[in-house]
């Protein structure tokens, strides 16, 4: 036996140093956004030595330094200076020599990652193991993260800068619920009244004066008020933000936006989120932007908007997380300050018929688009009896028919659920070809010619007394909701900054079961009666015009 101890010794050295054959490649970027893409780069995962390790594109084959060893990931730059300025870290190793701190690897030849058509593959000694293909595994964009998640490629489009947080739910967490324009500036006072060490605010637009002097109030008593606004939203930075952002930067808060610089670009298409986070203690969500219209003073018209405030400190942590990856990077810029200040209100009064409710022991899930957002699908998936959805506006998937969220709407109508939805009615969500009014009829068209429990309306504003409905919510089986900023189209689902919580609650639920009744109820046509009466119209013009035609026969 004594004998036997050196060959075993020298088997155990020989299966050390093999390459481990679980290595992958699970992640790269073919064509980054700067000029040149020094931050071109993929990424490995393995355990042990990567001696007989390759990686190629078909045009240049790259290897690592004898006795390279691998504890996790190993990430392969094309520059390491580039990719420090993109990701403000260094890669592990690089192709050219720019920083002398960070290893080279071998050979490399022609190896450059073409940007619409080319392929990476990974080779153990000179095998094939692992081959991505492109555009046919994966597509093709600029700034596009190609990584592998539980054995699929992109299971959602992921760009430079962007995150990779991953589902959390937690137990036990107290929530107060509120709607507006009835009750949601009362419940703003109150979860920014409560804060004293720091607020940290994400939103897509501000220009709300009461609740910009809320912020400034806090920050005069000694919290650190952060901001971080959209850079570049529809219509571009009103001058009231402005002057939002001028007020509360005199009184010692940092606001910031994410927008394009010559450093970087922006992590998202828009940072749509609409949150704040108090203390690492709570978390208020809501649909609405921070405006007179979105947070109406008390007694005052608005928006149909959903929220709550979490009062949970692992929930806090968690968007308090999302909050400072957001907020770091190239593309974030200080915000403009100037413009004038906005008035408060501006609309008709109106009559509350809701007041905020709390509830304790509810299971709170955040949803974050876009890597969370299918959730969102999930959560109408596994609706047995009902499915109520209030939005303000829902749009056809970028490859035509209906998005995946009115899809797995339409596919729990085929499992038997009740499923209603109700849609805005402002005149920009239906005076269009293709849009509110257009998607009721279609949407009570499917359900007629396939007879399912399935039906959606355009609310009535006037009788509802509301602005318009801007909220982006989903109520299941009376247990559960949702209250996000995500809108029903794929550009928000997959490229937004997107934040919300599913809420799983049966007095929750209930509440906005009773708003959403409310607005279903306030005078608002079915589809079917939209389509109906455009016929009725119609068949009379005809009608009119087939007298006139008999009359004028007669006289001749």
């Amino acid at each position: 036996m004594l004998r036997r101890a050196p060959l075993c010794l020298l088997i155990a050295l020989t299966l050390l140093a093999a390459p481990v054959a679980a290595v992958q490649i699970v992640e790269f970027c073919p064509d980054p956004y700067r000029a040149g893409e020094p931050d071109e780069y993929f990424v490995l995962e393995a355990e042990g030595s990567l001696d007989g390790v390759a990686v190629t594109d078909g045009e240049g084959t790259l290897k690592f330094p004898p006795n390279s060893m691998a504890t996790g990931q190993v990430t392969v730059a094309r520059e390491a200076t580039g990719f420090l300025r993109t990701h403000g870290r260094l890669p592990d190793y690089e192709i050219l020599d720019t920083d002398p701190t960070v290893s080279g690897v071998l050979g490399g030849g022609r190896f450059r990652l073409a940007n619409k058509e080319d392929s990476i593959a990974l080779l153990i000694d000179g095998a094939t193991v692992q081959e991505v293909e492109w555009p046919e595994d994966v597509e093709a964009r600029e700034g596009q993260v190609h990584f592998l998640e539980g054995g699929v490629w992109d299971p959602h489009p992921r760009l430079l800068g962007q995150s990779r947080f991953f589902p959390e739910t937690f137990e036990n967490a107290t929530v107060t619920l509120f709607v507006s324009p009835d009750c949601s500036y009362e419940v703003f006072e109150s979860a920014l009244g409560t804060a004293k060490k720091r607020v940290e605010v994400n939103v897509y637009e501000f220009t709300h004066p009461g609740i910009a002097a809320m912020l400034a109030e806090a920050g005069d008593r000694g919290v650190e008020v952060s901001v971080l606004l959209e850079g570049g939203p529809v219509g571009g930075i009103s001058p009231e933000e402005e002057a939002v952002a001028a007020t509360l930067t005199a009184h010692g808060a940092e606001v910031r936006m994410m927008t394009s610089t010559p450093e970087a670009h922006a992590k998202y298409r828009f940072d749509h989120a609409k949150y704040f986070v108090v203390d690492n203690e709570s978390v208020l969500i809501t649909s609405e932007n921070f405006k007179p219209s979105g947070i109406p003073e008390p007694g005052m018209r608005g928006n149909r908007g959903w929220g709550a405030w979490v009062e949970d400190t692992r929930v806090a942590r968690y968007f308090a997380t999302v909050y400072r990856w957001d907020t770091r990077g190239g593309d974030i810029a200080a915000a403009p300050t100037g413009g004038r200040p906005g008035e408060d209100g501006g609309y008709e009064e109106y009559d509350p018929a809701f007041s905020p409710l709390t509830v304790r022991g509810a299971r709170v899930t955040p949803i974050l688009a876009p890597e969370t957002s299918s959730m969102v699908v999930n959560l109408i998936a596994e609706a047995d009896e009902q499915v109520l959805i209030e939005q303000a506006s829902i749009r056809n998937s970028t490859a035509g028919g209906p998005n995946r969220f009115l899809a797995a709407a339409i596919d729990a109508a085929r499992r038997g659920v009740e499923v209603r939805v109700l849609l805005d009615a402002a005149w920009f969500n239906v005076e269009g070809a293709k849009d509110n009014d257009e998607m009721v009829t279609w949407i009570n068209e499917v359900a007629r010619t396939e007879k399912l429990p399935l039906e959606a309306r355009c609310i009535d504003l006037d009788a509802a007394g509301l602005v318009k409905v801007h909220t982006k919510g989903v109520i299941v089986d009376n247990s559960s909701v949702l209250i996000s900023s995500i809108n029903w189209n794929d550009n928000s689902a997959d490229f937004n900054r997107e934040a919300g919580v599913i809420i799983e609650h049966p007095e929750a639920a209930g509440y906005f079961v009773a708003a959403f009744e409310a607005d279903w109820e306030a005078g608002g046509q079915t589809l079917n009666e939209t389509y109906d009466s455009r016929l009725i119209w119609a068949a009379g013009i005809v009608f009119v015009f087939f007298i006139l035609y008999l009359l004028r026969r007669k006289r001749r």
